[in-house]
């Protein structure tokens, strides 16, 4: 684990991850919240995560060509510049008439915010080496959780003494300084060019060719195609809980804005202690049964987070219960995450790991997103615990799935 991260241009990329991720996960608190408590409705709450994921769904694995095409460590940098830039309107929304202005900051942010996921997976294989993709993914899962263990406590205590703005501004700050660190990696990050698909073509054809030969790529390989599947099946349930967990803390566990913060805060620890341990037990551990048994454990901690107050008395009981199940899911959630990345990046050549990836934040997005408008009205009419007791389910049935198909006379270890 260590070895992995004494390489330099590795460590210039956690570090830069850590800085974003716990600005975001301070704004990802705080704008729900916001639109929670400007409207009061649980579709408008699932609004600010719907704006951010058509996106992803329409672009996302149409990003992937750019990405096999650009120097993915200058695609990374543009991306933060950009998306610093545009958190600024966000300090405009200080009314429920100007909801829509949230939403369409989200939507375009969440446009450029594409081009940095694909690219950090894509160019992961050449700062470690294949070798190591299971445990760097691992130490990328322990960064995220690092940045989601401050992020969500620091926005949930900004968001209740400044408001809005100021979590904005810190927001944006952290873009700027991972841009910083990235734009210090010295490996040489522009993407090997695969065969030309067909030449005379025109620069609409060839990307579209470029877009075929990547989702070809998915179709025909049971291992990409299963990973994909799977991740489908749980981000149809997160988007269920995305929108139900406002309601959730706020009505249900009677948490309030200090809850939210410290239930995402206690998944955070969680996945902080897991990404440890993976990252220590990489080669010894099988991708596929990371992946397969990380969506199975997920659901198991969603739905007792679900039912939290069914198991102890609404306020602080509840939340403590919530909490336990939310450190529990942590575990699970780095175990896919690093499995399920190492499955397609050991999968999939250089030139076209842009496009793979891509494909998996569209695919991911449309989950969400039917996950979120199936959701959100049934939080509205049933209630949250119905809602994510069902989301929670999902999980389950994409990790059965993921273990049978890819059992090891038919997949090769990740």
């Amino acid at each position: 684990m260590l070895a992995t991260f004494r390489r330099r241009d590795f460590a210039l990329l956690w570090t830069a991850g850590l800085i974003s991720v716990a600005g975001d996960s301070a704004l990802f608190i705080a704008l729900p919240l916001h639109a929670y408590a400007l409207t009061g409705s649980a579709v408008a709450t699932g609004g600010v995560f719907a704006a951010t994921l058509i996106p992803r769904v329409l672009l996302g694995s149409v990003v992937g060509v750019f990405v096999d095409r650009w120097d993915r460590k200058w695609t990374m940098v543009g991306a933060d510049l950009l998306q610093a830039l545009l958190l600024l309107p966000l300090l405009a929304v200080v009314s429920a008439d100007l909801l829509w202005l949230l939403y369409a900051v989200r939507a375009v942010s969440g446009g450029v915010g594409l081009f940095f996921g694909p690219a950090e997976n894509a160019l992961l294989p050449r700062l470690v080496g294949e070798e190591r993709l299971v445990t760097a993914n691992a130490l990328n899962a322990l960064n995220n959780n690092l940045g989601r263990l401050l992020g969500p406590a620091i926005g949930g205590l900004v968001y209740a003494a400044g408001g809005l703005p100021a979590v904005v501004v810190a927001d944006a700050v952290t873009f700027l300084a991972s841009a910083g660190l990235i734009a210090a990696i010295r490996t040489p990050a522009r993407p090997e060019r695969a065969a030309a698909v067909a030449s005379g073509r025109s620069v609409w054809g060839r990307m579209v060719g470029e877009w075929r030969e990547g989702m070809g790529l998915i179709r025909g390989n049971r291992i990409l195609s299963t990973v994909m599947l799977s991740f489908a099946l749980g981000f149809v349930a997160e988007g269920t809980f995305e929108v139900g967990f406002a309601p959730l803390v706020i009505d249900v566990l009677r948490g309030g804005a200090w809850g939210a913060g410290l239930l995402l805060s206690a998944q955070a620890v969680g996945g902080l202690l897991a990404g440890a341990a993976v990252a220590r037990a990489a080669n010894r551990v099988d991708a596929r049964r990371l992946f397969g048994w990380g969506l199975i454990g997920m659901g198991v901690a969603d739905g007792g987070m679900a039912n939290a107050a069914n198991l102890a008395p609404p306020g602080v009981a509840a939340v403590g219960v919530g909490l336990g199940f939310m450190f529990l899911a942590g575990f699970p959630w780095v175990a896919l995450n690093a499995g399920g990345t190492g499955l397609l990046q050991a999968g999939t050549a250089d030139a076209l790991r842009g496009r793979v990836f891509g494909a998996r934040e569209a695919i991911g997005a449309a989950s969400v997103l039917v996950g979120l408008g199936v959701g959100g009205p049934l939080v509205d009419a049933v209630g949250a615990v119905p809602v994510l007791s069902a989301g929670a389910a999902m999980w389950i049935v994409g990790g059965v799935f993921a273990l049978v198909r890819l059992r090891p006379e038919v997949a090769p270890a990740g």
